[in-house]
């Protein structure tokens, strides 16, 4: 079943609106841009491409030789702050994963490196130092050691890219529910998972905009 086989937008469009907002574009620019095609769709329409987003696969490397992990800071509406959690391979710089979450310590950095561990395997972790870190490796048996100057600096590029597109995030994607203690994030993941995705496999695979409609299909 073909990703987004229900719309009356052919695929590849909808992949090149995504793309498109991918590179930077507003969802009213991008509506905009899709004119020459004779498909006139609101920025609202590309707004529901984006929600729907949800490839087979969005982490796609396979051989993982350590874990370089960090975590920011990010605003989550106006006035809600949230961590965003990082892990990024050092060799070709692919993101590993991604995680949210309201607090930053043990539990949930035990909880970030349980997952990676589930789809990568163990491998060393390296980190700025944080003691949750050291906790939550101890706890999973797994060895801790601090970035070089060159780990830093491939982690801190990745979370600026981050950083960078939610900046305005949540002009876009409020949360639905009443209360900030009440929001899953879910809304937040959704969103994410495209700029995984098109990071792992235009930026950093050199990836075809034209082998996209390969990757982005459901199982």
């Amino acid at each position: 079943m073909a990703l987004f086989e229900r719309e009356r937008t052919s695929a590849e469009v909808v992949m090149y609106a995504l793309y498109l907002y991918f590179l930077g574009l507003s969802f009213r620019n991008t509506s905009k841009a899709l004119e020459p095609f004779d498909e006139k769709r609101s920025y609202v329409a590309v707004w529901k491409w984006v929600q729907k987003f949800n490839p087979k696969r969005v982490y796609c490397c396979k051989r993982v030789p350590a874990f370089l992990i960090d975590e920011t800071m990010i605003q989550i509406g106006s006035s809600n702050e949230a961590w965003l959690w990082i892990a990024v391979e050092p060799i070709h710089r692919q993101i590993l994963g991604v995680h949210i979450s309201r607090h930053r310590n043990m539990i949930v950095a035990e909880s970030f490196l349980r997952s990676l561990i589930k789809n990568y395997g163990k491998h060393t972790v390296y980190t700025d130092g944080g003691s949750w870190y050291h906790e939550a490796c101890v706890s999973l048996g797994l060895k801790h050691r601090l970035h070089s100057s060159y780990e830093k600096s491939i982690v801190e590029r990745a979370i600026e890219y981050f950083k960078d597109r939610t900046e305005t995030f949540d002009d876009y994607y409020p949360c639905m529910r009443s209360g900030w203690l009440l929001c899953n994030l879910l809304h937040v993941y959704k969103w994410l998972s495209l700029f995984v995705f098109m990071h792992n496999n235009i930026v950093r695979s050199n990836t075809k905009f034209s082998d996209l409609k390969r990757w982005m299909q459901l199982s």
